[in-house]
């Protein structure tokens, strides 16, 4: 597990938000260590996409303190908030479906000059690397379009990814591999908040697990004494 006392990387603080006059978020606080993989765990509804939107300022009413290296992204716009170095997979992956393997991986902008290569990309995904020209998104398997979606972001120069649930609906050889590739990028100094339904995928990727429940964080368990606290997370979580 990383040091707690590592540097700070992202302080989330009395996060409140609101989509439209219903208010979701009801004051998120957690903090995330550079280099640590960390999860938010929670029922549907709990309000853990929405923390990821609040993050990157795609929720435009927040309120509340979202502090990164130092810098405050509330009040921020979007673009502004991915010129930090950070990025956002969403659950709905976002690929242009009409473009190839190769053309989706040369469209996204360098927000920094150390975004993956195209090789580097094909190395931890060699089935893109087998797809990479004459098949259109559309054509490509679930999982091969996370992978894709995952790959886009990486190509940025993006160091601290969102990942909105990337094993769902995907066949366990795909998770496995998908696993392997978060572990990879955790060994080259990438940061990651994890949202995740699959919960054993969670626990074998993460270093520390936040619980959400109505729009607040209501419990923290690091991920080696996830076994003492199984009784808890199951009450959290109905696993």
């Amino acid at each position: 597990m990383t040091d707690p006392a590592a540097n700070v990387l992202l302080k989330v603080s009395d996060l409140q938000g609101w989509y439209g006059e219903s208010h979701v978020l009801h004051g998120i606080d957690f903090e995330v260590h550079q280099g640590e993989v960390v999860t938010l765990l929670g029922r549907n509804g709990a309000g853990k996409t929405t923390t990821l939107l609040a993050i990157m300022g795609i929720l435009a009413k927040r309120t509340g303190s979202i502090s990164f290296q130092g810098t405050e992204l509330i009040g921020m716009q979007p673009r502004h908030v991915a010129r930090q170095g950070i990025a956002l997979c969403p659950e709905e992956r976002g690929i242009f479906s009409s473009l190839s393997v190769e053309e989706n991986l040369m469209l996204p902008p360098r927000i920094a000059e150390d975004g993956l290569s195209v090789e580097r990309i094909y190395k931890l995904f060699p089935n893109l690397y087998e797809r990479r020209s004459g098949n259109q998104g559309t054509k490509l398997s679930g999982g091969e379009q996370q992978m894709l979606a995952i790959a886009r972001i990486l190509r940025t120069g993006a160091k601290f990814l969102l990942l909105d649930e990337p094993t769902e609906g995907l066949a366990p050889v795909i998770v496995q591999q998908i696993g392997h590739t978060i572990a990879a990028l955790k060994d080259e100094g990438f940061t990651i908040v994890l949202v995740e339904q699959n919960f054993r995928f969670a626990a074998s990727v993460a270093d520390r697990h936040y619980v959400v429940d109505q729009g607040k964080v209501v419990d923290m368990i690091p991920n080696d004494q996830l076994e003492e606290n199984s009784q808890k997370l199951h009450d959290y979580l109905g696993v």
